[in-house]
């Protein structure tokens, strides 16, 4: 029977998932326990690839629009593709119920929404070590001119004039309001003790991202609230499989 795929965006060798986006659909992969194999992308590559395979663009009119052809994307065991981390989420749903993402609950539409208040502080920091510790060359290079494009400025530039301690006063409101919904239930996870949903694959997704650019951010991240720690702590086991 033909298998799961994900495709992924590479990393320098040793080769592991380090993107947010596809860490989002690997984690929902191994929590379902779906038996799935990674074929990796570079990010010139995916445009052609992606056609390839029949796939429509991203939506322009998408609030979050980068570009017209991005990773995640999945070919399930029927042969159909399917490409956008909150699509697939749906779709595995429908075709693996259990256990459930609980896409229904409220706080998953409220992390989903609100994920971008505390990522997008420290982008000026985080976004220029990218290229630099984690990508190959030829993905390395079409990062910093897509980049330079969306900011206007190379990312050198960016991390110089817009990183920096700001950077983590900006997250404090936002981090504290997240970790207060975090702990809502009593914790480790959004709804409680036991029940794992996609609003906790978006945020442990995001600090994995941030652990594979940089273990000093990720420890100074976790250290902003004991929820963090405690959330990824309880994940692990999903982050396990990341090639």
């Amino acid at each position: 029977m033909p298998q799961v795929i994900l495709y992924d965006l590479p990393s320098k060798p040793p080769c592991k998932s380090w993107s947010l986006n596809p860490w989002k659909s690997r984690m929902v992969l191994n929590i379902k326990r779906i038996d799935y194999k990674t074929e990796w992308i570079e990010y010139p590559d995916l445009a052609p690839t992606l056609k390839s395979f029949g796939l429509p663009p991203n939506n322009p009119n998408d609030p979050d629009y980068f570009t017209d052809y991005s990773s995640p994307a999945i070919r399930y065991e029927d042969g159909t593709y399917m490409m956008d981390s909150w699509p697939i989420v749906h779709e595995l749903e429908k075709r693996y119920p259990t256990p459930s993402m609980h896409l229904d609950d409220p706080v998953v539409t409220w992390v989903k929404e609100n994920i971008r208040n505390i990522t997008i502080p420290l982008m000026p920091q985080l976004l220029p070590k990218v290229p630099r510790v984690l990508l190959n060359k030829i993905s390395a290079d079409y990062y910093d001119s897509t980049r330079e494009v969306r900011f206007g400025m190379p990312l050198a530039q960016l991390e110089k004039e817009k990183g920096g301690e700001q950077n983590w006063e900006e997250l404090k409101g936002p981090t504290k309001t997240f970790g207060d919904v975090l702990k809502k239930n009593g914790g480790p996870f959004f709804l409680g003790e036991t029940v794992v949903s996609y609003a906790d694959v978006i945020f442990v997704s995001f600090l994995q991202c941030i652990r594979r650019v940089s273990e000093d951010m990720f420890q100074r991240y976790l250290s902003l609230d004991p929820a963090f720690g405690k959330v990824y702590e309880a994940s692990k086991e999903w982050l396990k499989k990341d090639d």
